[in-house]
């Protein structure tokens, strides 16, 4: 027997838009990872998804989320300061 089974996530409130406009960010900036000259829109618009991610995260009380987000934005921020500096 298959059951459904449903998302626990909420929809159609702040979090939802925020959830995917962020996701659908983040996918942008990996489709643009392996083209040349193309490395600093990719960390741009990883940092903004990411941003955006751990928003989510603070919205939602989810620990998980905020730490890993959180984390890889002091990881983007170091790569974008690196890619000034050089």
């Amino acid at each position: 027997m298959s059951k459904i089974l449903k998302s626990e996530t909420p929809k159609g409130d702040l979090s939802w838009y925020i959830k995917w406009i962020s996701s659908c960010i983040i996918v942008t900036a990996m489709s643009l990872r392996g083209i040349e000259g193309m490395q600093l829109y990719d960390l741009i618009l990883s940092i903004t998804g990411v941003s955006g991610w751990l928003c989510v995260g603070l919205l939602w009380k989810d620990r998980a989320l905020i730490i890993l987000n959180a984390v890889g934005l002091v990881l983007l921020i170091k790569n974008l300061l690196i890619e000034f500096m050089v």
